[in-house]
């Protein structure tokens, strides 16, 4: 069972390698482009086209690459060239891409798109990628998110050392624990920005990078890190749950909830629940309303049909409708856990809403009464 699960994970995505990024310059009437800033932990590759492969650096770069999603793009899909550089009017292709030199400087670039912005609008969007993720893929899956969820912001990608490799999973999440300083220097960075506020998605093992760098940080700097942070989304966590139940612990309620995106058909977290000696992984975990009740806002899209075949990037579907699920929280009051008592329904669910709004197989988990009168 595990061989077929691995054949399967390793099969769901393209995998683009060397040179996977290189320039195409051809119009394409109708398609967008979107200009992403560019942090990581991996190591520099001078190969054309590449820019980071998926070994650890020995310090920080710094980079921004700019994505031209097609016109024909299909939401939540990822239209990967069959030859390189692509066809821009069907395919995601790299527009231009370069180094920025320094912490001084990419921080100067932040306020210079901050700046573009209405007031009211100055938010910076971060996204950290989970394992098995080689740089194009997270570069290109996040701009397929920026394009669909059409959200105003400057958007960030911290992308730490995946190789990309199914049978890397350890090395990956040693490059994950590895990576945990930079994430908080780069968040403290972020939140003293112009920023007004700050979303961070993380996908699969960038939650339990994301966790882990909250976790480790002394409570001052947690603090300022955090004091920016409008909205934190937890899509598929790749964390064992009892790990997770720790971490919550210690943290303490957060201001405002968690988003948890789970499937419990995840076959890519059933993978990591086997290499993990059985312990369920939060992300396919079968008790939403005891996630509920540890903090978080649950949004289970199980029901949801996958375009992948791992079942692991449902929460990339979610981009195009992501307004209206914020629209439909906020409806519902859900903006602090005091506030998620009053609006939980006698199952502990207030789905019926969002998927009326949506016409989605998606149902969302508020928390129970008791969880407003615990923690503190």
């Amino acid at each position: 069972m595990l061989l077929f699960v691995l054949a399967t994970v390793a099969a769901c995505a393209g995998r683009p390698s060397v040179g996977a990024l290189e320039v195409s310059v051809a119009p394409a009437e109708g398609a967008k482009t979107h200009d992403i800033m560019v942090v990581t932990t991996r190591q520099r590759d001078g190969q054309p086209g590449t820019f980071f492969n998926g070994e650890r650096g020995s310090e920080v770069s710094y980079a921004e690459a700019s994505v031209s999603v097609p016109p024909t793009h299909e939401p939540g899909q990822v239209e990967w060239p069959t030859s390189l550089p692509g066809n821009p009017n069907k395919d995601f292709v790299t527009r231009s891409a370069a180094y920025v030199p320094d912490k001084a400087a990419f921080s100067r670039d932040i306020n210079r798109r901050l700046a573009q912005l209405p007031k009211g609008k100055r938010d910076i969007f971060v996204f950290i990628h989970g394992y098995n993720t080689r740089f194009p893929e997270a570069l290109y899956r996040f701009a397929q998110i920026v394009n669909d969820s059409e959200m105003e912001a400057v958007p960030v990608l911290f992308t730490w050392a995946s190789r990309g490799k199914v049978q890397d999973y350890v090395y990956d999440l040693n490059s994950a624990a590895v990576a945990r300083q930079a994430l908080a220097d780069t968040v403290l960075q972020l939140s003293e920005t112009n920023a007004e506020n700050i979303t961070i998605l993380a996908h699969s093992m960038g939650n339990w990078l994301l966790m882990e760098t909250a976790i480790q940080a002394a409570p001052d700097k947690r603090r300022k890190m955090s004091r920016k942070i409008r909205e934190i989304i937890l899509a598929a966590p790749d964390i064992d749950i009892d790990l997770f139940k720790s971490q919550l612990k210690k943290l303490g309620p957060p201001p405002t909830p968690y988003l948890v995106i789970v499937s419990k058909d995840d076959r890519a977290l059933r993978l990591s629940r086997a290499i993990a000696g059985g312990k369920e992984r939060v992300g396919a975990y079968s008790n939403d309303q005891e996630l509920a009740e540890l903090g978080a806002v649950v949004v289970d899209v199980t029901e949801l049909d996958s375009l992948d075949s791992s079942h692991h990037s449902k929460f990339a579907q979610l981009a195009e409708v992501s307004p209206e699920i914020r629209k439909t929280l906020g409806q519902s009051g859900l903006t602090s856990v005091a506030d998620m008592s009053g609006v939980a329904r006698a199952d502990g669910t207030v789905g019926g809403l969002i998927g009326e709004t949506l016409s989605l197989p998606v149902r969302i988990i508020a928390a129970p009464v008791t969880l407003a009168t615990g923690g503190g």
